[in-house]
């Protein structure tokens, strides 16, 4: 091959290449267009398809940003000048984040009801199968121990606060409206206690969860229909059981995905999500939403259905009519989720591994972290966003360089002071192991009842560890026990040790990408 030839070969692979990672950052968008920027559910993701077909034959894009219900509720409160449009699960976080009454035009685009999802066997021995169920007899079943659920965070995901409210109003016989005062009656907090107690396994993402399910091995969950859905059709695909639907008959609430307007004054924008939210809600584009599993209609009814998606042997039934509770004011909402925090939520008991590595003091991740653990451990800052501890919650610092430096515990908010002390005095040294504090996380979580606390390891480092997976994986495997190990990275970490560990425990790596803050309150919603 010639000089000439090679370089015009060469000049061609670099165009290809790029091309490729163009493609890949911009998620089939356009460079030149303008873009409608919309703060989202991650539930919405479903739809980019039918939102991408749309945007081929208009003069912009959509960009979606997809946050957590109390981070967008924070967003819309502080950011909003950010963001086009709002487009979340339930249109109580914009009404409680919109604090500048900037959203405007907003109408429903779809609607789930939130729902329990049993393995269909174990629905019929509990005889829930074929018949109504209200939220005290799914209570019955978790204090006698026959049934379990994993349940997204009602503190940081709507799927899991609309699912708590509904657990709230059948508790307190339904009453009309939700109080303050009804939160603080103490047989209320015996009967969330004990229904919460079931939860084994907690996320800060409805769609993280359904992947949770679909890789372990867990006999039901709280989700929305339209997860629930997707759901079941991958464990049909993979020859699993499907789950069997129940909607409580005193405890429903459904998801209204309310898209609106936020009026920073551009009139292009306004333009443009005004021609998205025409085509969203056309009877075409409603039909192709029905066909994702997504309800449409008033109160859920819908004729000519696929039962194909909407299965009658998944307990889904169309004709029925949906009941769903009232939503309280929002100051009630607000106080009824720091009640689920400090008082009914089952208590976490968590083990933060955190590098304190010599390179820790020269890339800010020693300042980074010190800052994340004083956002948990101070409680005033860590109501702000929804993440304080109750009485029972136990954190166990284990900080580790190339060994384990020293185990340090606190139990409540009482003893998180002396804890957070501790922290900031210790200063980085030496190299980084992530296995071995790993592996003894493990063995003291494995100790613990899991019927009574949330046991999860969170792992915070920047570097690449010496020592081996193979004695990880050969630590975990012989507990035998669902001990989700998250990570927090900073610096360089070398994220495929990481992603190792989290795929062998179901659970997740968190970038931090320079806001360990910020990768901090994720990760704390799974735990």
């Amino acid at each position: 091959m010639c000089k000439n030839q090679r370089f015009v070969l060469l000049s061609l692979m670099l165009i290809i290449v790029t091309s490729l990672v163009v493609t890949g950052c911009q998620a089939l968008q356009s460079p030149s267009k303008p873009k409608l920027r919309i703060l989202s559910s991650s539930e919405n993701k479903a739809l980019i398809p039918l939102i991408n077909k749309f945007t081929d034959t208009q003069g912009f894009d959509v960009e979606f940003v997809f946050k957590g219900s109390v981070d967008s509720m924070s967003e819309l409160s502080s950011h909003y000048s950010e963001y086009d449009a709002v487009w979340l699960a339930n249109s109580q976080w914009i009404s409680m984040g919109d604090t500048n009454k900037r959203v405007k035009d907003q109408k429903s685009v779809m609607t789930s009801p939130v729902v329990w999802g049993i393995r269909k066997s174990v629905a019929e021995k509990l005889g829930f199968v074929g018949r109504d169920v209200t939220v005290q007899q799914l209570a019955e079943a978790v204090q006698q121990k026959k049934l379990q659920f994993a349940m997204t965070s009602a503190s940081q995901s709507n799927s899991g606060a609309s699912a708590y409210i509904g657990f709230l109003y059948a508790m307190l016989d339904n009453p009309s409206t939700l109080t303050i005062q009804d939160l603080q009656k103490p047989e209320l907090a015996v009967k969330m206690k004990s229904l919460l107690s079931g939860v084994n396994r907690s996320s800060g993402s409805s769609e993280w969860l359904k992947d949770l399910f679909l890789k372990a091995d867990f006999d039901a969950m709280v989700n929305y229909e339209a997860v629930l859905i997707d759901t079941n059709k991958s464990l049909i695909a993979a020859n699993k059981e499907p789950l069997y639907l129940i909607y409580p008959t005193n405890g429903l609430t459904v998801a209204d995905y309310s898209l609106g307007y936020i009026n920073n004054g551009k009139a292009e924008a306004e333009e443009r999500f005004k021609s998205l939210q025409g085509y969203l809600l056309s009877a075409g584009t409603q039909k192709e939403i029905l066909s994702l599993g997504r309800r449409t209609g008033f109160g859920g009814v819908v004729s000519g259905v696929d039962k194909a998606v909407f299965n009658p042997d998944w307990g889904i039934d169309m004709s029925k009519t949906l009941s769903p509770i009232p939503f309280p004011e929002p100051e009630v909402i607000r106080e009824a989720l720091n009640s689920y925090q400090t008082l009914f939520k089952k208590p976490s008991y968590t083990v933060f591994c955190i590098d304190y590595s010599g390179s820790m003091s020269t890339n800010g991740g020693e300042r980074g972290v010190k800052e994340a653990m004083g956002l948990l451990l101070n409680q005033e800052k860590s109501k702000q966003v929804l993440l304080q501890s109750s009485a029972e919650d136990t954190i166990v610092v284990m900080p580790f360089n190339s060994d384990i430096i020293d185990k340090w515990s606190a139990v409540g908010p009482g003893q998180f002071p002396a804890l957070l002390d501790k922290i900031q005095k210790l200063g980085a040294s030496g190299g980084t192991n992530i296995y071995d504090p790993s592996i003894a996380a493990l063995n003291l979580l494995s100790r613990m009842d899991t019927d009574k606390y949330v046991v999860s390891v969170v792992l915070m480092t920047d570097g690449m560890s010496s020592g081996r997976i193979n004695d990880f994986q050969q630590a975990y495997t012989t507990l035998g026990k669902d001990i989700p190990v998250f990570s927090i990275t900073f610096g360089d970490a070398d994220e495929k040790q990481l992603r190792a560990i989290s795929n062998l425990t179901h659970a997740d790596v968190f970038p931090s990408g320079g806001d360990l803050t910020g990768a901090f309150k994720k990760v704390r919603g799974y735990n």
